[in-house]
């Protein structure tokens, strides 16, 4: 995947809310950050403080005076809102913007964010393409700017790593049915010495909760050995 992500903060009122974006951007490997008409000094020991290892990115950033100029390298906005508002713009789920992305390859995609206690003007909004609202329970819905900022970022990050996270999954053998069968025949015939079976009429019932307990197991060789070891050594005096 070619695009190419940029994210746009517009008249942001805290500097630790900027540090903990850069943080979560550099986490998830971007780097382009843009900054509207910041309500503080910018940067401060603060954005530096939150940002930890990533001022890097508190130093590359770019300041504008307002959202137009700070819009002009994208093809693409997509704004974040935290409650649907009435303009005439395309409301998009999390599963529409990872289709955008998909689709609309080799593009430079900006995300737009507002400031903490009003969020994006609906001027803001009139220079977006999209307008994005990240699901949360209707009892709360305002996000924190750096966690919406952070999801974005993750939902990115799964698609354009899809396979390398799908290849990183181990690949652990799972032991063979007959290894699971000898043990259970290991643990039963130990308990049989400890007359655990008792009444002897409930012993079929009982041999099955058994099976159904390690034949779901989905245990590998060494595990089986280290389970059969402990019931081995249980059974000692």
């Amino acid at each position: 995947m070619k695009n190419k992500f940029g994210f746009i903060l517009v008249k942001t009122q805290l500097g630790e809310n900027i540090g903990a974006c850069a943080r979560s951007m550099k986490n998830f490997g971007f780097s382009k950050l843009h900054i509207v008409s910041p309500k503080i000094n910018f940067p401060n020991p603060k954005t530096k403080a939150t940002s930890v290892g990533a001022y890097d990115i508190i130093n590359k950033a770019k300041v504008f005076d307002n959202v137009e100029k700070a819009i002009e390298p994208f093809n693409l906005i997509i704004a974040l809102s935290a409650r649907r508002r009435d303009i005439n713009k395309r409301h998009i789920s999390l599963q529409n913007f990872q289709n955008i992305i998909k689709k609309k390859k080799n593009l430079n995609i900006g995300f737009m964010f507002g400031p903490e206690a009003s969020g994006l003007s609906n001027l803001d909004l009139s220079f977006s393409n999209y307008i994005m609202q990240i699901p949360t329970s209707p009892k709360f819905k305002s996000l924190n700017l750096s966690h919406s900022l952070t999801v974005i970022c993750y939902e990115i990050f799964k698609l354009m790593n899809e396979n390398k996270i799908k290849s990183n999954n181990l690949n652990l053998k799972i032991s063979s049915k007959a290894k699971i069968a000898n043990t259970v025949e290991h643990l039963v015939s130990l308990l049989e010495r400890k007359d655990f079976f008792t009444p002897k009429e409930k012993k079929h019932s009982m041999i099955l909760n058994i099976n159904n307990l390690f034949y779901r197991l989905q245990s590998n060789d060494k595990e089986l050995r280290i389970l059969a070891s402990i019931i081995s050594s249980l059974s000692k005096k």
